[in-house]
């Protein structure tokens, strides 16, 4: 039997996440992802992540751009090296690639995030570790000049990344 806790509160986070998903951006409708390999599912305005891109050949997830440069992507990988969120958010931070710089990380016990800057573009990245042996990914990447109009945003679909 399969036992799921939620931090107390958690429904409320889930329910106002969604609703900042539907009213930012001109009242953008909220559209739910779900990938069939690996069960991964995110929502978000579909007017504003508005160009479908074409599915991976594994189809570990699939990506969306926006016509202002910015793009979502909601993935699954199996963990194969038994990655853990601290030692992913260890990884990224060691990450001295040109251009890319961490500028905030948090990790849980089963979930970490990175953000920063990459080039010209700011990043998020959220990941859940499942006990599936899964790590569910979404990825939200903007030109920093629109750090107004995404910001809102990001948070709220990254906290709808889900798993079974």
């Amino acid at each position: 039997m399969k036992c799921v806790h939620l931090v107390q509160g958690a429904p409320l986070v889930i329910a106002f996440s969604l609703l900042t998903i539907a009213t930012t951006a001109a009242i953008a409708k909220p559209f739910t992802y779900v990938n069939a390999r690996f069960g991964t599912s995110c929502t978000f305005p579909d007017e504003i992540f508005s160009d479908r891109l074409p599915e991976p050949e594994n189809g570990d997830g699939q990506q969306w751009s926006a016509p202002d440069g910015a793009s979502l992507t909601c993935s699954g990988i199996y963990n194969i090296d038994n990655d853990t969120p601290k030692g992913f958010v260890a990884d990224e931070k060691a990450n001295t690639g040109p251009g890319y710089k961490i500028t905030y990380s948090k990790s849980g016990k089963n979930w970490a995030v990175v953000s920063g800057i990459k080039g010209d573009k700011v990043f998020y990245e959220r990941r859940l570790f499942g006990k599936d042996g899964v790590i569910r990914t979404v990825w939200i990447e903007y030109p920093s000049s629109l750090k107004a109009k995404y910001d809102p945003l990001t948070g709220a679909i990254a906290a709808s990344l889900r798993g079974p």
